[in-house]
């Protein structure tokens, strides 16, 4: 009998603790509004240019922790961390590089960490406001969970994240816009509250040039949730199209691009369960895809990376307005060393 009574304490406490903790989370939880102004640091003067060739670049930077080395447990992988603080140092600094090389004037990032325990607690958002100091910056926070509790074995903890997006021109303002759709509770409390950001940029004819930096949803359960994302995008962007502006939509679309095919990159492993087609039926009016078709952009992370083996598609890319000409866009490859995308390089002058 004191046995017994001792195994229901010892359950009673643990299921105090865990409601105790699910009742935290709940309280913390991030509820942003459906539309947040962001403040733009370090604002550049330089107008953007017509008929003269601007670069940008679009990188999900995989909070410098998902190297070749890595793998991830929502992917099938056991792993939430980085490997180590080292490493999370050497990934930045190489991210760094690679940009660096693109000789880009604006870059579109995701996956950039400010205080999360998966890399270590390194603010790479400073890091990268340190880096290029002709740059003016705009971040968008769309992660925010005391303590992520999952995997129980090595849990990912604390995560603080976002999507960066810089540029030499400069912007007139910035904001934050709520994407649609959760999963139930408490699931959606250990999520990220998907966003996009938009840095309006003056050209030198008066008009404006809108970056859209983009992360859509990946693992919801049958694509629903991505569906009305993108439906969401397609009302805002051609809404900002109908206005006369210029409009470049950049990131991760965790979707398989348009005219891409998975099917061209050796792999061993079979198609991912949570990669979708973006729909044959979905058209933007005004837009036009700017996607290279052949250079892989992701590869999964249910182990290490090994060439031939990981299965690889095209998810990163941009969506531009038709008032813009597209000189050339270009996936760089990386053999994916420092992070689990490759960048995508986009040339275009302004019409």
């Amino acid at each position: 009998m004191r046995v017994l009574r001792t195994i229901l304490i010892v359950l009673g406490i643990i299921i105090l603790l865990f409601a105790s903790f699910l009742i935290y989370i709940t309280i913390t939880d991030m509820e942003p509004e459906e539309m947040e102004i962001l403040s733009v640091k370090n604002n550049q003067m330089r107008e953007v240019p017509l008929d003269e060739t601007i670069v940008v670049t679009t990188y999900n930077i995989g909070y410098a922790g998902l190297d070749k080395t890595q793998d991830f447990f929502a992917d099938g992988g056991e792993r939430s961390r980085a490997q180590s603080l080292d490493s999370v140092k050497r990934n930045m600094q190489a991210v760094i590089d690679i940009l660096d090389g693109t000789e880009s004037d604006i870059l579109i990032l995701q996956e950039v960490d400010q205080d999360s325990s998966r890399s270590f607690r390194i603010d790479q958002v400073d890091i990268l406001e340190k880096s290029y100091p002709n740059f003016g910056h705009v971040f968008g926070l769309n992660y925010r969970v005391p303590w992520v509790p999952v995997p129980i074995t090595n849990p990912m903890g604390k995560a603080t994240s976002g999507i960066m997006t810089m540029t030499r021109f400069n912007a007139d303002r910035a904001a934050r816009y709520q994407l649609p759709g959760e999963e139930d509770w408490p699931v959606n409390l250990f999520e990220l509250d998907r966003c996009v950001t938009e840095t309006r940029l003056k050209a030198v004819n008066g008009k404006e040039v809108l970056i859209v930096n983009i992360h859509l949803s990946a693992f919801d359960k049958g694509g629903i949730i991505r569906l009305k994302q993108l439906e969401y995008l397609k009302n805002y962007l051609e809404s900002e199209y109908r206005d006369g502006n210029y409009v470049i939509a950049g990131g991760d679309w965790n979707h398989n691009l348009p005219g891409s095919d998975p099917m061209n990159f050796d792999a061993d492993e079979s198609w991912p369960f949570w990669l979708k087609d973006i729909p044959e039926d979905y058209s933007v009016e005004g837009f036009n895809w700017a996607v290279d078709p052949n250079n892989p952009t992701v590869r999964t992370l249910e182990r290490n990376y090994v060439d031939g083996y990981n299965f690889k598609a095209v998810i990163d890319g941009f969506l531009i307005s038709d008032n813009i000409e597209m000189i050339s866009v270009e996936g760089i490859d990386t053999n994916f060393e420092n992070t689990d995308h490759n960048p995508v390089k986009l040339s275009i002058v302004l019409k």
